[in-house]
């Protein structure tokens, strides 16, 4: 005959502490992941929205008469190449 006391109790709190300590220790680990994840993306640097693109500022020099004609197109000729070798960005 099994009695059903105390001594059959301890060892079922005793799983489910672990089973709590576990799941407590996924939670931390996915908790510092998503922390690490956002730090790195906070600290990636990106271009700024405000400044002119590399076609504008040719165009700005070329129109203050810093650059001549011929050296504007060949700037600008080497501007569109480098934008047609670079995969379009998804952002």
């Amino acid at each position: 005959m099994m009695l059903w006391g105390y001594g059959y109790a301890w060892p079922m709190i005793g799983m489910v502490i672990w089973n709590l300590v576990w799941l407590g220790l996924l939670a931390v680990g996915i908790w510092l992941l998503i922390r690490w994840i956002a730090h790195t993306a906070a600290t990636r640097p990106r271009p700024p929205a405000d400044q002119p693109s590399a076609m504008e500022i040719l165009r700005q020099r070329y129109a203050r008469g810093e650059i001549d004609t011929t050296t504007f197109e060949q700037m600008r000729e080497r501007l569109e190449a480098d934008r047609e070798r670079q995969p379009a960005s998804h952002s």
